[in-house]
């Protein structure tokens, strides 16, 4: 798989370093976009399904609607990723999360359902990212007034992951 590197600073938006720090700077980033697909399949599948769609405190996603959360984040990294991969200069908007979860209906869905689009998704992502020519890795573009690269995005999709990985096992383990 391609190697990509770390993107630096003003290659993504500030708050991005949160989950940027997260990743081995190696630059085997699809490698452990991988790792990380099979660690968290083994994670959720390890835990009883009771507890994927309870709350660990008033107000707090759900497992399942933190998996979800995760899929729609990464389709959307990786849409933003192919806009700049392809010099799109159109600047894109944010978006809320805090308003997707409610829509998700992930507290209704079997696991088993969640899990195989998780898998879908990141083999999408892996195949996108594994596609692009060197040079595409540095272009960018503006997401919500930041510059963000297209190997940001990238390192912005594994790092995402690891961060509410982290939150699951701080939270629910």
């Amino acid at each position: 798989m391609k190697i990509i590197r770390k993107p630096n600073e003003g290659e993504y938006a500030p708050y991005a370093i949160m989950y940027i720090r997260l990743i081995f700077d190696d630059g085997m980033l699809l490698t452990h976009l991988q790792d990380n697909l099979k660690s968290t399949q083994a994670l959720i599948h390890g835990l009883p399904v009771e507890k994927l769609a309870q709350r660990w405190a008033e107000g707090e996603w759900t497992i399942k609607e933190i998996l979800v959360h995760m899929i729609d984040t990464e389709r959307i990294f990786c849409y933003r990723a192919l806009r700049f991969a392809r010099n799109d200069a159109t600047e894109l908007t944010g978006f809320e999360q805090d308003d997707y979860v409610p829509y998700s209906g992930a507290n209704e869905r079997k696991i088993e359902e969640i899990m195989e689009e998780y898998a879908a998704v990141r083999q999408a992502t892996i195949t996108f990212f594994n596609s692009l020519e060197e040079e595409a890795f540095t272009r960018s573009g503006i997401v919500n007034g930041n510059r963000v690269s297209v190997r940001a995005a990238a390192w912005m999709i594994a790092g995402h992951e690891l961060h509410h990985l982290n939150s699951i096992r701080e939270h629910y383990l």
